[in-house]
């Protein structure tokens, strides 16, 4: 069976695309929001073989979202502790390892979470409801591996639960209420985040060992003031 044609262009095509994506995180750490024009001038390619590329300033913004720089330290820590370290420690180093990365490259992260959200925002205008998810996961399969030693006390319900309420801490997200909406210096909300973090695993991992399996329910009842009935919320 004959082998297919090679097309000698497509090893270029790929070198063009990382050339300007490349120049457009750079820059992003210089603390600016690329068009296509500029990406295209530092990548010393021609304005019309940029927008081929990228026709939007949305769609390069969407591909620089996609190179994290915390995905290699992250992964290097992880097969560093491999299975020995308690939930405790692989989460630390972690979530250490990427708020880090997030703080020296806060711009690009920002800028991938502003992508994010305009494209969200671009699907909801057109009343586009689901498709091709940008964000990859990556949180959620580190968290995974770091609750790894814990599979025997957690249930399945249990360990979703904890991973999704440890994904709060790390990353851009949090940094930004950290940041903008508390105010606090970068050392300050690293500090908070570890704390808030470590707070949340050990609670999760105590209430799984007491065989509780499920979070404690809140019961709202009436309270009547003056002229008006409100509602007090009672936990059981």
């Amino acid at each position: 069976m004959a082998k297919p044609a090679h097309d000698p262009r497509a090893n270029q095509k790929q070198r063009t695309r990382a050339a300007i994506v490349d120049a457009a995180v750079r820059l992003v750490r210089e603390g600016a929001t690329p068009t296509v024009a500029q990406a295209a001038e530092v990548a010393g390619v021609s304005r019309a073989t940029a927008y081929r590329y990228f026709p939007t300033p949305e769609d390069l913004l969407i591909e620089v979202a996609t190179v994290t720089p915390a995905v290699q330290p992250v992964e290097a820590v992880l097969a560093e502790l491999g299975d020995d370290a308690d939930p405790e420690t692989r989460f630390v180093r972690v979530q250490e390892t990427f708020n880090d990365v997030v703080v020296q490259e806060e711009a690009q992260m920002r800028t991938a979470l502003r992508a994010y959200l305009d494209h969200w925002l671009a699907r909801r205008q057109r009343g586009v409801e689901t498709g091709a998810e940008l964000r990859e996961g990556r949180r959620m399969r580190w968290l995974g591996r770091i609750l790894e030693p814990a599979r025997g006390t957690l249930s399945p319900k249990q360990r979703r639960r904890l991973e999704c309420a440890l994904a709060l801490t790390l990353g851009m997200d949090g940094m930004v209420v950290m940041k903008d909406v508390c105010r606090l210096k970068d050392d300050e909300a690293q500090d908070v985040l570890r704390w808030a973090g470590l707070v949340l695993l050990r609670a999760g991992l105590a209430e799984a060992r007491r065989g509780r399996s499920e979070s404690p329910r809140v019961r709202s009842r009436p309270v009547r003031g003056r002229g008006r009935t409100a509602t007090a919320s009672r936990v059981k």
